[in-house]
């Protein structure tokens, strides 16, 4: 393809005239119709005096298995990704996630878990059971992922004590130079090392502890709910550790029997509702063994649904009794969250961990206290 042809994919039917008059090769041709049964949907095409293909042009008779044959045949992965993220989320093109053969063939990938989530309630159950491949798909993903930076949190701690265990991993680099100092060979620019010194590990678990996850199932926490589930799923069965997992919006689930399964754990999730921060809060509390032994964490975007006074206690008081509280406006893999800053202030300032973690950097938080 040409590089004329590839300006003109880029610049749109409005850019004709940088082909000079010469008819796009058949590749290309084939790329312009699959982008413009795509893009040609932006309403801000008719703001912008942008000409739309015209209604009996046969590219625009395209099915949506059509468009998808066709992006799988012209683009690499990469782009193909990138068109189905956006017929999934910026179009919300609706048979991507209502006909099965559609269903049957698209990447599994986030963009599309979020969508299936958002709309299990609405599929019949041909399609929700495609639907469960999708789910399954991109949580083992994740849960793949994730488990090495739980794995590797929870194998121990370097302490300063020495070891005469020696393996490479615990190699106390530092010393081992200090000791063999004396053995420089400044003509060869070379350290002979003689004496290695290595360090101890301590076990990161003494005495039980609680984890209780608290996530606002919210419409606009949909990744955190997905990163919650998955997050609470690898640390279950972790030894020295109990993990409990609770949704919630105006009423409170407690999902803590469905930990070891997200996905079953997610097609009970129910997306969108009000907010009862201080209802959860207060579940969570009761849930307390050892207040001293305890991490509550709280993944929501701080949008109390009445006022925060109640929360606000709620919190001052597993604070007050030796509780480690998290609030987390945002768990997954960007931590960028969008907040209600004001309540967020009123909790750090009532003791509580205000910010945003990915899942590994909140395993890294609880393997931390778990070690003490």
């Amino acid at each position: 393809m040409s590089d004329l042809e590839r300006w003109r994919l880029i610049l749109g039917e409005a850019a004709d005239a940088c082909l000079c008059g010469q008819p796009m090769s058949a590749t290309a041709a084939g790329r312009d119709a699959a982008l413009d049964w795509l893009y040609g949907r932006d309403d801000d095409l008719d703001q912008r005096d942008v000409r739309r293909r015209a209604g009996g042009d046969g590219a625009s008779q395209l099915t949506t298995m059509d468009w998808l044959d066709q992006v799988n045949r012209l683009f690499p992965k990469e782009t193909v990704e990138r068109l189905e993220r956006d017929a999934v989320e910026r179009y919300q093109i609706p048979d991507v996630l209502t006909d099965p053969e559609v269903l049957g063939r698209i990447e599994p990938n986030a963009t599309l878990l979020k969508a299936v989530l958002r709309t299990k309630h609405l599929m019949n159950p041909e399609v929700l059971a495609l639907a469960r491949r999708i789910v399954r798909a991109v949580v083992q993903d994740l849960v793949d992922r994730l488990a090495v930076s739980v794995r590797q949190s929870f194998t121990g701690a370097r302490s300063r004590r020495p070891s005469r265990f020696k393996q490479a991993r615990n190699l106390d680099m530092r010393r081992t130079i200090r000791a063999n100092l004396g053995n420089y060979q400044p003509d060869q620019r070379r350290l002979l090392v003689e004496d290695v010194h290595f360090f101890g590990r301590t076990r990161r678990q003494l005495e039980p502890w609680q984890f209780i996850l608290l996530v606002d199932q919210s419409g606009s926490m949909v990744s955190s709910v997905i990163h919650s589930a998955v997050t609470a799923a690898c640390l279950w069965g972790l030894p020295g550790i109990r993990t409990h997992l609770v949704a919630f919006d105006t009423e409170v689930v407690d999902l803590t029997a469905d930990v070891d399964d997200p996905v079953e754990l997610l097609m009970k999730v129910q997306l969108g509702g009000g907010t009862d921060i201080a209802r959860a809060v207060r579940y969570g509390a009761g849930l307390v063994d050892n207040p001293r032994r305890a991490i509550v964490a709280v993944v929501t975007d701080f949008y109390e649904g009445g006022p925060p006074g109640g929360l606000v206690r709620a919190v001052r008081g597993l604070v007050e009794q030796g509780t480690h509280v998290l609030g987390l406006a945002a768990l997954d893999e960007e931590a960028n969250p969008s907040y209600d800053r004001q309540t967020a202030q009123l909790l750090a300032d009532a003791g509580a961990h205000v910010g945003a973690m990915t899942p590994a950097h909140l395993a890294e938080f609880v393997a931390e206290k778990v070690g003490r």
